[in-house]
């Protein structure tokens, strides 16, 4: 969410940008969360009328374009490279929900891609788990795998209940959380393999 600013930055201080950028990353690995109140705060103090979930799921569309860093696995091997693939595909699909919402044919056919590209990533997990080695780092990926699908469901839950009450913000919290867990997997991914 920080990372296009931080490139921005990057064009005028290189230094200051990877000073900023290490310390968004350490505070939020140590206080996951930290990132999204900073900006709830500067959004409150300014006093902006914005969604800030709506707002942030669209940002992921762009954003996964610079998962290089955080994100992307730097193995060379095709399953790799197929896993860095499948999640960005996910994000960038996910990223679409606030301008499909309201188009309920559109909505419907973004949901099918969904579900196929949330398939499509745990096919790519799978295929990474063979490269793990050790018991611990299997589990791990394994937990994660499953955190994953117990998110999936929930969102799978959130859009019936989208199409009984209409409530948008309910679906792009619930985007925002499987984009997460999905980033979670490619963390556990890079912290095991790498």
């Amino acid at each position: 969410m920080y990372t296009l600013i931080i490139l921005k930055l990057e064009r005028q201080n290189g230094i200051a940008a990877q000073t900023l950028r290490t310390a968004l990353l350490k505070a939020e690995k140590s206080h996951p969360g930290i990132a999204h109140d900073l900006i709830l705060g500067i959004i409150r103090r300014a006093e902006l009328d914005l969604d800030m979930n709506e707002s942030v799921l669209r940002l992921q569309g762009a954003a996964s374009d610079y998962d290089g860093i955080e994100y992307r696995s730097a193995r060379p091997e095709d399953a790799f490279q197929e896993l860095n693939r499948k999640s960005t595909s996910l994000k960038r699909i996910l990223s679409r929900i606030p301008d499909e919402i309201t188009d309920r044919k559109t909505f419907l056919e973004t949901i099918k891609e969904i579900a196929s590209a949330i398939k499509k990533l745990l096919d790519a997990v799978n295929e990474v788990t063979a490269f793990i080695r050790g018991s611990a780092g299997k589990q791990a990926l394994d937990q994660r795998k499953r955190e994953f699908v117990k998110y999936s469901k929930r969102f799978s839950n959130t859009l019936k209940e989208f199409f009984k009450e209409g409530q948008a913000n309910a679906v792009f919290v619930s985007a925002l959380y499987l984009i997460h867990q999905t980033n979670m997997i490619m963390l556990t991914v890079k912290d095991k393999c790498e």
